[in-house]
């Protein structure tokens, strides 16, 4: 009888002998480090965190900067219209420039900002009632901008208006704080 060949037992593979303890897969899989798509995510939701914590950075930085003053050139002379137009106890909005113009009942004018002086909401004028009623903390101020009901602790600011050739012009530059109504606070034509 001839020879017999003997199986090898040389592992026929380039890399180590393979191991049978159960720990030996997991601590191969950590030392070629994470698969491709945990690394991906984990990319990911860092770069997420980045851009939250810059969208969070910006609006805290855009909520703690001082709002600007009128721009250099930019129209600060509203006009409102023919004084003829208004009618005695009247108040016309003007969404655009952000003020109410009430003509009372003597034919003077008072511009009054539409900003509540308690917690700034913006407030109606309510015709039914002929007052403006705080939607929020229920002040209410009259046509002439006092306060009828609190917690408003002032009344509404006044912008300064004049009448010039019959028109109603009202100057956006400067709101005027006031403690109470005076006379002397209307513009006549």
């Amino acid at each position: 009888m001839g020879r017999q060949k003997r199986k090898s037992r040389r592992p026929t593979s380039d890399g180590p002998p393979a191991s049978t303890t159960p720990g030996a897969a997991v601590v191969a899989a950590d030392e070629l480090g994470s698969p491709p798509r945990r690394r991906l995510m984990n990319r990911l939701w860092l770069l997420l965190a980045g851009a939250l914590t810059l969208e969070v950075g910006w609006i805290a930085a855009s909520f703690l900067r001082p709002r600007g003053r009128a721009r250099a050139g930019a129209a600060t002379l509203f006009v409102a219209g023919p004084a003829d137009t208004f009618a005695p106890g009247s108040v016309t909005a003007f969404p655009a420039g952000r003020f109410y113009l009430a003509r009372l009942d003597d034919g003077g004018f008072l511009a009054l900002d539409r900003t509540c002086t308690h917690l700034g909401c913006t407030v109606p004028w309510n015709a039914e009632t002929a007052r403006f009623d705080c939607p929020c903390h229920a002040s209410a101020f009259d046509i002439a901008g006092d306060v009828l009901a609190p917690p408003a602790p002032r009344p509404l600011d006044l912008y300064t208006v004049r009448i010039e050739n019959g028109l109603v012009k009202v100057d956006l530059t400067a709101r005027a704080q006031r403690s109470a109504f005076d006379p002397s606070q209307v513009a006549r034509a």
